[in-house]
């Protein structure tokens, strides 16, 4: 018989189940997701929106680096979170946005909205969103100025001469479908022949990139897919400017930052829920605020304060959507979800 009264065991904290991946080998991922959409801007857009990517992912690193070490806390550059929020508030941003204004938006989305609350993990909105709602509130001339497609911005000096042009949204909000199709066609709106922020105006090359994070297992599909899908089957039914219902559809999911927002921003491991029914339902609600803001808001695009705004449902919808301890029934899971 095993004698159980000298048997040695040594039990360890929880979890126990180990993975090969980490924060760094996660962040790798997303900003190796990222780099197609960045080339496809850079063709666009000239050399300014890769010193522009440069500039803010610098810039998040030594905030970053500087708030932490300040404070005399541990150094987590080294998990490379802080760069592709930096990349991020790039993508939002118009390619003519200063330098120095993405630092601006930098120093607000790491320091107060991410280091203030305890740094990567506790913040409860998405960093660079909310950099980036920064800035348009701060400076709304410059954070809705867009260059036209194919329009090469100078990386520095004066973008005075730089050739704008409306955006497909700008067109669609004021129902002008006849401008729209003369402006853009369907399938300069999917390569990406757009003005636009600078990382969000190729929908086949986001759609690489977010085919790669899947692939890589990094992010799950309920949210993008549910996101997606939900502003498909609203513009679908409810089309505007005389448009038929699947051309309305298409204009709507290829335009503006849908697919950046679903793929990469939304998905966000901190501000989204964990179960995948809270996935989808985070994923609609998205889509419901997205649609809402484009046709009664003053504003042309809706990812950005959706998102947000979904954001601060998280914790509200994992409470409701977590599974049932093992042994746990459902009236015990009830009276305590009521306590």
């Amino acid at each position: 018989m095993t004698d159980y009264k000298n048997l040695k065991l040594i039990a360890t904290s929880s979890p126990h189940i180990r993975a090969a991946e980490n924060t760094r080998s996660i962040m790798l991922d997303v900003i190796i997701a990222m780099l197609p959409a960045l080339a496809w801007a850079v063709f666009q857009f000239g050399f300014k929106a890769l010193t522009l990517t440069a500039v803010s992912a610098a810039g998040c690193v030594f905030f970053e680096w500087g708030y932490r070490k300040l404070m005399k806390k541990p150094q987590s550059v080294g998990d490379l979170s802080a760069v592709v929020t930096g990349m991020l508030l790039a993508f939002v941003s118009p390619v003519t946005t200063p330098h120095w204004m993405i630092l601006v938006g930098d120093f607000f989305a790491i320091v107060v909205v991410k280091q203030l609350f305890g740094g990567i993990g506790k913040n409860f909105v998405n960093p660079a969103l909310a950099g980036r709602a920064f800035l348009l509130g701060s400076y709304a001339g410059v954070m809705t100025t867009w260059a036209a497609a194919g329009t090469k911005v100078p990386v520095i000096g004066s973008t005075a001469d730089v050739v704008t042009a409306a955006t497909p949204l700008a067109y669609m909000k004021t129902g002008d479908m006849e401008g729209l199709r003369s402006a853009y066609s369907l399938a300069s709106m999917f390569t990406g022949n757009i003005g636009g922020s600078l990382g969000e105006i190729s929908v086949v090359m986001l759609l690489i990139g977010g085919a790669y994070l899947l692939w890589r297992k990094v992010i799950n599909w309920q949210t993008p897919v549910a996101y997606i899908l939900t502003v498909a089957v609203l513009t679908f039914l409810f089309p505007k400017g005389g448009a038929s219902n699947l051309e309305w559809m298409l204009y709507s999911i290829s335009s503006g930052g849908l697919m950046l927002g679903a793929f990469f921003m939304a998905t966000d491991y901190a501000t989204s829920p964990v179960t995948k029914k809270g996935q989808l339902i985070f994923g609609i609600g998205c889509g419901l605020f997205t649609v809402f803001i484009r046709y009664f808001g003053s504003y042309n695009e809706g990812v950005c304060y959706s998102i947000m705004v979904m954001n601060l449902c998280v914790a509200l919808i994992d409470k409701h959507t977590r599974p049932a301890r093992f042994g746990v029934v459902k009236s015990d899971k009830k009276e305590a979800a009521t306590k």
